[in-house]
Order: C-alpha cells, then structure tokens, then sequence
C-alpha cells in the first residue's frame, strides 16, 4: 500500500513498480557509492591474519570451473561485502525501495544483483539467479536474511545449488573488536584496524534427488557448519559473540532456546 501526498512518489527507471520520492533519483547517484567507498575504507583498514579451510572449498571450485555458492548469516554480512566483491558472485536484494539503494551499492562494490526476497518475487528471484549459475558465475545468500529469525537457514540456497549442481561453500568471520548492533541477529561491523579471521567450512554438495526428508537434513548442515564456524572464528579472541535479540527474561543471547 502506497499512501500519503501522491506527488512526493515517483518510480525508479530500473524497478518501475517501487515507489520512490522525489529526491530519491539524486540521493541514489550519491549515497550508493559514498557508502561503498566508506564500506571499501574500513575493510581494507582491517588485517586478516588467519583463514582455516580455504583449500577445501578451492577444490570443490575447480570441480565446477570457479562456481558456488557463498553463504554466511546475516549477521555476518558486513566484513563479506568486501571479501567476496571482487568474485562478483550474483546475490539477491529485496525488490523495496531501501532495497534499491543496496542493489546499486553492491553494483558498486562489485556484485551482480538479482531483485527478490522471502516475501516479495522470491520464486521468479531464486529462478533468475539459478539460470546465472548455471551460465557460470557464482552466488552469494544470506542463509537467515532478511529479518531472520536468527540462525534458522532458509532453503533457497539449497534449492539453487540442487539445481545447478554446485556446492555450497559455508563462510565466516571474525573480528578482535567490532561494533555489534541491538539488531534480532546481533549485526556485527568489524571497528577500523581491527583483525579478521576468516573460516571456509567444507562444502555442501545438495543431490537432484534431494526432497522432504534429505533436503532438511542438508539444510541443518548447513545451519550447523556455519554456526561452527562462526563459533571458530569467535573463540579466536575469546568468546562467542551474542547472535540473538534478547526480548524476554531467561533466553539466552546465543544457542538453543
């Protein structure tokens, strides 16, 4: 529902159906590559000194001439932006407004972007991008985005790589010092100069023959090889970071409720 002084809405040229103000076709010339260049700043500020398991996920790689499917948490989004930008894997960004303002963001910062979500063209989205894979190049899925709840890992990323018949390639980091927001999944920003560790768990290859039963078994995998790896790349400097916005007494900021 659009409402409120219908002069102040006008549309995108690239998404004609969103409703955007009228200083929007201003502000998204300006702000998408002055936040990614913010973003590129901060990240190259901070020093990675640690990466387990890249020779793994490198070998699944070669098996499908460099295609696969990167997946973190939410939560974890931030540091990977500039990690995984220059693979220009192809990601999918909600078909909003804000969502335009990432779409042309991550352009920018050197992903390819597919518009769809879990609750809006998520079906013609996860079509789109499987078609690119399957044309050669890379992906990249929030396996808990966009709103959670956290670490519960959607099945898109499992219906994509079953298709394409390529791996899904878990990944984590971790930061000495960061900022970690009051967001449902704890946002973390890694803080200027601070040390990254980076974990590649092993790979997930999802069979065709994968439904019902087999696929939730893949599917807890997956929630359980990134959530290791998380847990990893915490641990390295101390404890695991909260994941989980605590709304009620006696629930706990991370594990199993």
């Amino acid at each position: 529902m659009i409402g409120g002084d219908q002069k102040h809405i006008m549309t995108s040229p690239r998404s004609k159906n969103l409703p955007f103000r009228w200083y929007d076709p201003v502000l998204l010339r300006v702000l998408p590559p002055l936040v990614g260049l913010v973003i590129k700043l901060l990240m190259l500020s901070c020093r990675v000194i640690k990466v387990e398991g890249r020779e793994t996920q490198e070998e699944a790689l070669s098996r499908t001439g460099g295609r696969g499917i990167y997946v973190t948490w939410h939560q974890r989004m931030s540091y990977l932006f500039h990690y995984l930008g220059s693979r220009h894997a192809v990601v999918m960004i909600s078909r909003s407004r804000d969502g335009e303002y990432v779409a042309r963001m991550a352009r920018w910062l050197g992903f390819k972007a597919v518009r769809g979500s879990s609750t809006r063209g998520s079906f013609q989205a996860l079509r789109a991008i499987t078609q690119k894979l399957k044309g050669g190049v890379s992906g990249g899925m929030l396996a808990d985005g966009p709103l959670g709840p956290a670490r519960v890992a959607k099945p898109g990323s499992l219906f994509m790589a079953r298709s394409a018949q390529i791996p899904l390639l878990p990944i984590t980091w971790g930061a000495d010092r960061c900022w970690v927001f009051n967001s449902w999944d704890r946002y973390m920003v890694p803080k200027p100069l601070a040390r990254i560790v980076l974990y590649h768990a092993e790979p997930i290859w999802v069979p065709r023959s994968a439904k019902g039963e087999d696929l939730e078994a893949y599917r807890l995998l997956l929630e359980e090889r990134l959530n290791r790896g998380a847990r990893w790349c915490d641990e390295h400097f101390g404890k695991e970071r909260p994941w989980r916005k605590v709304t009620g007494e006696g629930v706990p900021d991370v594990g199993p409720i």
